[in-house]
């Protein structure tokens, strides 16, 4: 497994329990006690780190190699009839966005998210997650199937940001995302959106209007990246930790800002050191949340999802 460089003391003591159990194979020595007490010192340790952990810091748990992805997760926690639909109906299927229909215990719903890929083939192969207007227009289509169907939407967010690129911006990028918020906030049927890694941008709320939006505990959403800020306020990347004390990127900061309605845990470690726990825990949140927005009439759901997103932020009104 990869580790970050703030986990080096868990490293080394992984490292004494696999010598440990070398030398307990070579020499045939019972040492089940002192395997017992590192595997006890490791599970001590790395709950005082992640118990401390600095907005940067979980920025970088949110960015692991091994964190979970949208497929994945959605092959976790359906019933093995995951079928993926592909296309805007227009200029392409764009791979940084994936979607199609799937069921949770019998319950048919539309998922919709983005995927970077594992390695750094498919990596290139899914554009690193960053969606073209293709990619946006494909997600809207999907969400209008599932509301004529009467489906609910799931939604995982997992983005660095919309593609910049210049092609992107001639086929309409803005236009596409605004689009997809406005319609959003109308869909008759639920939708849930959960952001599992980071959610950065315009390209994260592309997807991210919904009546119930969770974050996993060690992943950020921002209107922009640390580097990215640093880089504008500072003309350097060295000021990423500064900037992303600043930003309130974190999962408690927006739960405290009640921008987010609520925050899923991650197991010890982060979901990657425990992927199968964290599909259980998703899982069982989307179960809960679907059949309470079940009972709810869809008329009473937009108008609810609408005053959620329009109470958001502080202002003041001058009178003249």
């Amino acid at each position: 497994m990869t580790h970050l460089d703030f986990e080096k003391p868990v490293i080394e003591l992984c490292e004494q329990l696999e010598k440990a159990k070398q030398i307990a194979e070579k020499s045939n020595i019972d040492m089940s006690t002192s395997l017992t007490e590192i595997e006890k010192r490791i599970d001590i340790t790395r709950k005082e780190i992640y118990k401390n952990l600095s907005p940067w810091q979980k920025v970088q748990i949110s960015r692991h190699p091994e964190r979970p992805y949208t497929l994945s997760y959605i092959q976790a926690i359906t019933d093995n009839d995951f079928i993926e639909l592909h296309g805007d109906r227009n200029v392409k299927d764009d791979k940084a966005i994936i979607g199609g229909i799937g069921s949770i215990d019998g319950e048919s719903v539309m998922f919709i998210g983005h995927q970077k890929g594992n390695n750094t083939k498919m990596r290139q192969y899914r554009n690193f997650g960053m969606a073209n207007p293709e990619g946006y227009r494909k997600a809207l289509r999907l969400m209008k199937m599932a509301e004529k169907f009467n489906k609910p939407i799931i939604t995982f967010i997992d983005t660095p940001g919309a593609f910049p690129g210049l092609e992107a911006e001639e086929r309409g990028q803005g236009e596409a995302i605004a689009r997809n918020l406005f319609e959003m906030f109308q869909l008759k049927v639920p939708v849930i959106c959960v952001v599992i890694g980071e959610g950065a941008s315009g390209g994260a709320l592309g997807i991210g209007v919904g009546d119930k939006v969770f974050m996993l505990e060690y992943t950020w959403y921002s209107v922009i990246s640390p580097e990215s800020c640093s880089s504008i306020l500072w003309r350097s990347w060295d000021y990423k930790e500064k900037a992303a004390e600043a930003l309130k990127l974190t999962a408690k900061d927006m739960f405290s800002n009640k921008l987010i309605d609520g925050i899923i845990e991650e197991p010890i470690g982060g979901a990657h050191n425990n992927p199968d726990e964290m599909y259980k825990i998703v899982k069982r949140e989307l179960k809960k949340y679907i059949a309470k927005l079940k009972l709810l009439s869809p008329e009473e759901r937009i108008q609810k999802r609408i005053e959620k997103f329009c109470n958001m932020g502080v202002y003041d009104e001058i009178k003249n």
